[in-house]
């Protein structure tokens, strides 16, 4: 018999709105579950050894409950979303399940030319020169979108390019939103609407860590997925 491992850890993302069901599928897949809430996370031990773990969004969750946990996630949180790269950028402004306002832009950046010597140093400040107006457009949208929430932002969650991102809400204009909390969304794709739309879905969601038992052969039946 082979030995036996321990799995690493499988993340899902399930959206706020559908997480009760999720968990209702997981209870019914493995029986007997002990669930322990706290204001932090919730993590469970099943009879077949299946451990999971559920940060809890917008933490602490004063109900230390699953029904605590729905009631938390259904309140009209605050949350804004940054997206940018070069030449593009998409920002949106939720409260709860809504998109309050949206923007998505482009400017056209220069790309990398193959030219040495003097045109080589031409064609490089131009395209800083392009990427830097294109960073102030996208700040000013970033402010005039998420200017309503100043002070009180439950959550940014920003993504694209990490030197875009950083150049951008470097401004002074948006120095407010260093003071809250921030997840990154990942090197996401040129800005477009389904972009934005996938991004909007995914810092709605809270991530399950799911680790499965150790097994000789294949794997137990898995988690449910989402739907």
């Amino acid at each position: 018999m082979p030995e036996t491992t321990p799995h690493e850890p499988r993340l899902v993302r399930v959206p706020f709105e559908r997480l009760d069901g999720w968990l209702l599928r997981y209870d019914g897949a493995h029986p007997g579950t002990a669930w322990r809430v706290t204001g932090q996370d919730v993590r469970t031990e099943s009879p077949d050894g299946t451990r999971l773990r559920i940060a809890v969004p917008f933490a602490p969750l004063t109900e230390e409950t699953l029904d605590g946990l729905s009631a938390h996630l259904q309140r009209p949180w605050d949350v804004g979303v940054v997206l940018v790269r070069k030449g593009g950028f998409a920002v949106a402004s939720l409260r709860g399940r809504e998109v309050v306002e949206s923007k998505i832009g482009r400017r056209h950046v220069q790309g990398r030319t193959k030219a040495g010597g003097w045109s080589q140093h031409r064609f490089a400040r131009r395209r800083d020169n392009q990427a830097r107006a294109a960073f102030d457009a996208a700040a000013g949208h970033v402010q005039r979108v998420l200017g309503r929430v100043s002070g009180r932002l439950d959550l940014l969650g920003t993504g694209g390019d990490r030197k875009a991102v950083a150049s951008v809400l470097a401004h002074p204009e948006l120095s407010w939103l260093a003071a809250a909390p921030q997840t990154w969304l990942g090197g996401v794709p040129d800005p477009n609407r389904d972009v934005l739309d996938e991004a909007v879905t995914r810092v709605r969601s809270v991530e399950v860590s799911i680790i499965d038992p150790p097994v000789a052969g294949d794997d137990l039946p898995g988690c449910p997925a989402p739907r």
